[in-house]
């Protein structure tokens, strides 16, 4: 890790309109100086089959490089039935296989959610983080960032207006950055 801590973020949504793309969004407008943020899009990321782990689709090589030159990732998610979205534990399960090849493994991560409603995402968030102890990652305990009624909070431009939120994911990425940096001294 070099001066500047690199970090990965991607939303575990492909909906256009996603409030929490929103979120990842202002984390690029918000990130430290001392950091700098890749955002990855999920799209175009195959349903898993673990008979192709052997010739990965391209778009899959690409996504594991990225979290393997990552030095801390930021980890967006929707809440759909009271868990992480399908097409983000997709994308989690190929990116930390084949067995031996976890991109995750012993990764910094932070973590936010949005959602319409009151949690603003948390039982996902939870969720994630029981995902997360089989990667072998390191999750950021605090700041917490939940978005509850993103709707009043994400302008229709896709713009993260609410000022509180906003100082809230700076706080994240600020303690991420922190963190990263004390895991690498270790």
């Amino acid at each position: 890790m070099g001066e500047q801590v690199n970090i990965l973020g991607f939303a575990g949504s492909l909906r256009k309109g996603s409030y929490n793309k929103a979120l990842l969004r202002a984390a690029s407008e918000l990130v430290p100086a001392s950091a700098k943020l890749d955002i990855f899009d999920l799209e175009g990321i195959p349903p898993f089959n673990q008979d192709l782990e052997a010739a990965m689709p391209d778009r899959v090589k690409a996504f594991k490089q990225k979290i393997k030159s990552a030095d801390a990732i930021l980890l967006v998610t929707p809440e759909h039935n009271y868990s992480i979205p399908g097409i983000f534990k997709n994308a989690i399960d190929w990116a930390s296989r084949p067995y031996g090849d976890n991109s995750f493994d012993g990764k910094p991560v932070a973590i936010m959610s949005a959602s319409t409603g009151l949690l603003g995402g948390a039982r996902a968030q939870y969720h994630l983080r029981q995902v997360l102890v089989f990667l072998n990652c390191y999750p950021l305990n605090r700041p917490e960032v939940f978005v509850m009624t993103a709707a009043s909070k994400v302008d229709a431009g896709g713009r993260l207006t609410d000022e509180d939120t906003r100082k809230r994911i700076y706080q994240l990425l600020e303690a991420l950055v922190v963190w990263t940096k004390k895991l690498s001294a270790a």
